[in-house]
């Protein structure tokens, strides 16, 4: 019963505005290789950052400016900036559904950052 219900929420997820909305973003976006490059350059220095300040390590300058300079050029263009701000709002929905799901079963999960 229980995987039924996870069936019924992943089917309820797909068919969610924020990932419908997020898909119709990545399918434009796919449709150029150099906006599909830059936003995969973009998702690697992020990631990187924040392994970096969860290990808390510094990153070279280098790194840092680079995704500062990346970040600012893709939130500049109109179809790279939506693509983002649907993507974050898709993660979003997301944590909220890991949240609610988590505080039903009653786990205590201390993640960085959190309350």
């Amino acid at each position: 019963m229980l995987y039924d219900a996870a069936h019924a929420l992943a089917r309820q997820i797909e068919q969610s505005d924020e990932s419908r909305e997020y898909k119709r973003w990545k399918a434009i976006i796919d449709q150029s290789d150099t906006s599909a490059a830059l936003i995969k350059e973009y998702h690697r220095l992020q990631v990187t950052l924040q392994m970096a300040a969860a290990a808390h390590t510094q990153l070279p300058q280098e790194e840092v400016q680079r995704f500062s300079q990346l970040s600012s050029l893709l939130f500049a263009g109109s179809e790279t900036s939506a693509f983002l701000m649907a993507e974050l709002r898709l993660q979003q929905a997301m944590a909220d559904v890991f949240r609610i799901i988590t505080e039903a079963s009653g786990l205590t999960m201390d993640l960085p950052g959190g309350q």
